[in-house]
């Protein structure tokens, strides 16, 4: 998540080049052929490109607005698990005596944090992490996930037993939560807790079952596919016909000017429709930059910081003080 106070304007344009180089080449093209070898037949009507521009712009807002959403839904559902967490350490400090009971309780929800963070960041085939631009960028931070291995990561929580057992199973935050389940109904068997104490600590997990269930449907649920290529076919379209669209506008201003630019008011299309068109294109980007909130974008939500904040306040309730520091922004980026 970037915390800056706001993405600088060249960082901006060197995350979006690509398109500017192409888009450059898109709306030089038509003017030489219509100004230089006079080709006049190539310009379209201003109004058919400007009914698809309309067009173009309504979809492309709806899917930022719905990607917002999705990135929104992303914060809500891991600040709840911050809550959640809390909460449990409180109740398992307060409901528990045996001190060692105790820290294995904490212990494997630190753990159950640690294999979810590590699951929402797999690589999902409709991601765009891996697309070079994000991939660029990436260089001025670090992904915890992606430094050190998750049996590794979950060995400072997990006895080997358990450690074996885990990494042989398929989704690793549930059969740990099942391993929290099955250490509370021993405690209630043995009445080490009375049953308020037990419906409570069970209503707990039930919530944390729920957060991973929310968390997990965004992850393995892109943004509806047929909206994705629609938005990218019609401002394509669009950034492709713009040019040809505006060049009997530009030849036009011609007749109201004097001097060096009468009869070169035409090249004057191609700064314009190019930041028309970039201004589309980057809008788009933006878009799918958004879709996926934990793949390790620059604007995801932070889960690496979230599950250290819960690992130091869970460590700290049980009276650890070796505990591990706050994860820092590196270029005003928090994975």
């Amino acid at each position: 998540m970037y915390v800056g106070k706001s993405y600088k304007l060249l960082e901006f344009i060197i995350w979006t080049r690509k398109n500017i180089y192409l888009l450059l080449i898109i709306n030089t093209l038509p003017v030489i052929f219509y100004e230089i070898f006079e080709v006049k037949w190539i310009a379209i009507s201003w109004t058919i490109v400007s009914l698809l521009g309309t067009a173009a712009a309504f979809i492309v807002g709806f899917k930022n607005t719905q990607t917002y959403n999705r990135t929104l839904e992303a914060h809500q559902i891991w600040t709840s698990i911050l809550s959640a967490s809390r909460s449990w350490g409180s109740t398992c400090k307060d409901f528990i005596e045996d001190k060692e009971i105790l820290k294995i309780l904490i212990y494997r929800h630190l753990a159950w944090i640690t294999a979810l963070r590590y699951g929402m960041r797999e690589f999902q085939i409709w991601e765009s992490s891996n697309k070079r631009p994000n991939k660029e960028y990436q260089k001025f931070y670090s992904i915890p996930e992606r430094n050190t291995p998750l049996e590794k990561e979950l060995s400072k929580y997990l006895s080997d037993e358990e450690l074996q057992y885990i990494m042989s199973v398929q989704n690793k935050s549930s059969q740990m939560m099942s391993l929290q389940g099955d250490t509370i109904s021993e405690l209630y068997k043995n009445q080490q807790i009375a049953i308020a104490q037990f419906v409570d600590m069970e209503r707990n997990m039930k919530e944390l079952f729920v957060l991973q269930g929310k968390s997990e449907q965004i992850k393995n649920y892109p943004y509806p596919r047929q909206y994705a290529i629609i938005n990218s076919l019609l401002v394509n379209l669009f950034c492709t016909l713009l040019p040809f669209g505006m060049l009997k506008e530009f030849d036009k201003l011609n007749e109201n000017v004097e001097g060096i630019m009468k009869g070169n008011m035409v090249w004057l299309l191609i700064p314009f429709s190019i930041l028309i068109a970039w201004i589309y294109k980057s809008l788009g980007q933006v878009g799918e930059s958004t879709e996926n909130p934990f793949e390790g974008s620059a604007n995801d939500v932070p889960i690496s910081h979230i599950s250290r904040l819960i690992e130091i306040d869970l460590r700290e309730m049980i009276g650890e003080k070796n505990l591990p520091p706050k994860l820092k922004s590196e270029h005003d980026i928090v994975s």
